[in-house]
This record gives C-alpha cells, sequence and structure tokens, in this order.
C-alpha cells in the first residue's frame, strides 16, 4: 500500500518516456470511435443475422467488450480493425454477463438494453471504469421500467425483464431528465424491437448517438431524429445484419488538434468530421490557431504565442469533457489566465496537481480550475488517474523542457489507438518502458533535473 509522500518499493506498471521540445510535422491519421464502436458492437446483440463493423480501433476497451460479448455467447473475428460479429446462438442462458468485464469497461452496461429486447430478461453487474466521478445508471434503468421492464437490484447486480407475456417491450414517451449519452443509447437499443412506438425527449445529441441509429437504421429499425433531443423509435419484430464503418473518432482528433497547439508545430489531421468538432475548434481559433479544411480533414497552423480562453464542459454540441484536460494542458502554456469549468464529472480534475508538478500555476476550487499560463513546462515524473487526463500528460510532456516519465498506460490504452506511435511517426521521441522500481525512477529524474525545479512526492501529496 502507498502511503503519500512516501517512495513504494514495489514495481510499478510500464511507463512512457517522453523527450520534450521536438519539432512536430507531417499527417495523423485518425482511427474510429471508441465510444461509438463499443455501442455498435453492443446493439449486434439485437439481431440473429452477423454484423460487420470496419474502422474498429485496436484498444483495451475493445478487447474487453469482445470477450463480454464471447460469454454471451457471440462468435467474433477480427482482422485488423475490421470485426465480423454473430449473435445466432445468443440464448437465455447467456444472459448473466460476467461481473469482473463489465466493471472493468463502463460502456458495456448499454447491453442490458439489447438483450432485454431480444431474450426478454438479463443479469448484469453494475458498471465500473474511470473513477472521474457518479455516473448513475437510474436513467438507463428508469427508461427501461417505462418500456415495461421488471427491474430489481440484487447485491451489485440489475436484474431486469419483460412484463408482458410474449416477452417483448412496449413503446413509449420517455422524457430523460438529463442528457445522458448512455441513456439514450440503452433506451434506443431497446425500444427498437418494442411494440409500437417510442419517443424519447431530452435525448443526447453526440455523433456517436448518430452512428448507432445509423447502424441500427441499416439493420432495419425505423428511426427518425437522432442527433436532435427528440428521437422516434417505431418498434419492428425482428432487426438483419449489415456492414457499417465507425465513425472518426472526434476525441482523438480533437487529442492532435491540440497537440499541435502546445507544440507550436502545424500539423494536418485527418479524417474528422468538423461538425462534431466544432467548440473544440472554436477554441483553438480563439487561441491563436489557424484550421483550414484540408481534404477530408484539417490542417492546423498554430502561433507562437498562444492565447488564454476560457472554456466550460457541456454536453455535445459542447466543449467536450473529454477534452477538458488536454485543453488544460494547452492552457498551461498559454499567455494570460484561463478559466475552465467542468460541469459534466465532478472529479475530472485529477490532472491539475500533475501539471503544477511540470510547473504549472493552476489554483483548483472545487471543479473550477484557474489556469496563469507559463513560458514552458518541465519534464518530471507524473501519472494519468484517467483516460483523458493520462493523454494530458503526453502532451504536456511534448511541450516541457527534458525527458517526462508517464504512468497511466493501462488508461491510455484505453482510448487510443498507437497513440505513441502516431505522435513518434510525427517527429515526437516516445519510447515505452518496462516496468521499474519508483524509487529507480525517481532517483533517474532527480539526476536529469535541477533540484530547485524537482518537486518530491511528499511536496505534491
Amino acid at each position: 500500500m502507498r502511503i503519500a509522500g512516501s517512495i513504494s518499493e514495489e514495481p510499478i506498471k510500464p511507463f512512457l518516456e517522453v523527450k520534450g521540445k521536438n519539432v512536430l510535422s507531417g499527417h495523423v491519421k485518425v482511427s474510429g470511435a471508441k465510444n461509438s464502436a463499443l455501442v455498435l458492437m453492443a446493439a449486434s446483440l439485437l439481431s440473429k443475422e452477423s454484423i460487420h463493423l470496419s474502422n474498429v480501433p485496436e484498444l483495451t476497451d475493445i478487447e474487453v467488450m469482445s470477450e463480454l460479448l464471447t460469454s454471451t455467447g457471440a462468435d467474433i473475428r477480427r482482422t485488423g480493425n475490421q470485426l465480423q460479429i454473430s449473435n445466432k446462438s445468443l440464448s437465455i442462458t447467456n444472459t448473466f454477463l460476467p461481473y469482473e468485464l463489465v466493471h472493468a469497461l463502463r460502456a458495456s452496461f448499454v447491453c442490458i438494453g439489447p438483450l432485454l429486447a431480444r431474450l426478454g430478461a438479463v443479469k448484469i453487474p453494475l458498471p465500473g471504469g474511470c473513477q472521474i466521478g457518479s455516473r448513475p445508471v437510474d436513467e438507463h434503468i428508469q427508461g427501461l421500467k417505462e418500456l415495461g421492464a421488471y427491474v430489481k437490484f440484487e447485491n451489485d447486480y440489475v436484474f431486469a425483464k419483460t412484463k408482458s407475456p410474449d416477452k417483448r417491450l412496449i413503446g413509449k414517451e420517455i422524457n430523460l431528465r438529463c442528457k445522458s449519452v448512455g441513456a439514450t443509447e440503452t433506451i434506443l437499443m431497446a425500444a427498437t424491437l418494442a411494440k409500437g412506438s417510442t419517443i424519447i425527449n431530452g435525448a443526447a445529441q453526440e455523433p456517436e448517438i448518430q452512428d448507432l441509429a445509423n447502424l441500427l437504421n441499416k439493420m432495419g429499425a425505423k428511426i427518425n431524429g437522432a442527433g436532435t433531443n427528440q428521437i422516434t423509435i417505431k418498434g419492428v419484430n425482428s432487426l438483419k445484419g449489415c456492414k457499417h464503418e465507425v465513425i472518426p473518432d472526434r476525441i482523438e482528433a480533437g487529442t492532435f488538434l491540440i497537440a499541435s497547439a502546445i507544440t507550436r508545430c502545424p500539423l494536418s489531421i485527418s479524417p474528422l468530421v468538423q461538425s462534431h468538432l466544432k467548440s473544440v475548434i472554436s477554441k483553438l481559433e480563439e487561441c491563436g490557431c489557424s484550421i483550414t479544411k484540408e481534404g477530408d480533414g484539417v490542417k492546423v497552423i498554430p502561433p507562437k504565442t498562444i492565447k488564454a480562453v476560457n472554456i466550460t464542459t457541456s454536453p455535445f454540441p459542447g466543449f467536450p469533457t473529454d477534452l477538458q484536460a488536454p485543453f488544460m494542458a494547452l492552457m498551461s502554456t498559454a499567455e494570460g489566465t484561463s478559466i475552465i469549468r467542468e460541469t459534466v464529472f465532478e472529479k475530472r480534475m485529477q490532472h491539475v496537481g500533475e501539471l503544477n508538478k511540470m510547473g504549472g500555476k493552476i489554483d483548483l476550487c472545487q471543479n473550477k480550475a484557474v489556469i496563469n499560463g507559463v513560458a514552458e513546462l518541465r519534464a518530471t515524473y507524473v501519472a494519468g488517474g484517467d483516460l483523458r487526463s493520462s493523454a494530458a500528460m503526453v502532451l504536456a510532456s511534448l511541450n516541457a523542457k527534458g525527458t517526462s516519465k508517464i504512468q497511466g498506460l493501462d488508461h491510455l490504452d484505453r482510448g487510443y489507438e498507437n497513440f505513441e506511435q502516431k505522435l513518434n511517426d510525427l517527429g515526437a521521441n516516445i519510447s515505452r518502458k518496462e516496468a521499474l522500481n519508483e524509487k529507480k525512477i525517481i532517483n533517474q529524474i532527480k539526476e536529469s533535473v535541477p533540484k530547485h525545479n524537482f518537486y518530491s512526492r511528499a511536496e505534491v501529496a
């Protein structure tokens, strides 16, 4: 057990070594959207026929979802970024989902909708995932209840079954109290096989919702309004197989947009859908970046001096919470003072302390961060506490003077495909190292960083 301020003798996980201040240039290819691919995989449970997905990123989260579907009897065949999923053998005996898999991947909880719709019953553990705050599943459960499901909790599990004799859900008008992406996806999938029509008011409008609706319509569903706050679904008796390409990952694209800005180096980034990143592009342009359309992507030309700007995270089409940490890394290097407010997740400011270790000047009060930009960050030993803060640490290290060591690769590998390789192809100097004893890492950093620049773990605990 690690005590605050002490140096553990226990071995730690692999880490990234990042040499900062390298000049980046060239083109980076954006992978398929992780958050979309995961839900599309869950949607395959609705059909007995094969679903062929292309542009699926190779990530640990995708692997976990694949294992979860396999546990239900799915036959999954993967070739590179292609996935073929067959749920022909799915039966009521396969609706008890493994605790360790659902707990490891929060997005897997959306499987409750398609399993309930197709089989009439499901038992699923409460979800896990990154510890970035409270993300209750109340809206998922209430929506399923309104569609005619009986739901009860047993220890850490949710048991749901249809009430009607024919084991089908019944369409209804549902009013969501908040724009929950997961709840919208769960209800949307469940309603495709319900009797009658369902209307979701207050629906989330994210591009991933639109991608899901496009897949379901290809499968034979009748969905209108995806991308707006009201979605209408006319239930059908069954869904068929189809082929579908996952949309580009807007969060990965946004991360590379910010990478261009924080390194002050022009980059070309594609493919991406500009309308999916309108709020991010707007803020980067406000910072002084020139962003122009280039083929199916954009070219970013950052200024030598980035101007400080304020952001407040909010559901799409607002500024995405998933890019709050990378953007804070950028604002740490901006001229002037910026304010960042996090309104989506209450525990998504874990990276503030790590950026301050790198020489940032950030004051945090609850979910409001006041950032006074510095001329440059400095290399040190940092860790990402969740997926997006891990990416933020890499971006900050690209700007920093010296060599940084970054923990949190288990988080990073969940959401970014070949992240360090893509950056290295642009000119970065990043290497993945085997696990070392933490004391050895600290000693290495002490040797490479001037003493007055070094913050001990005790000082920042």
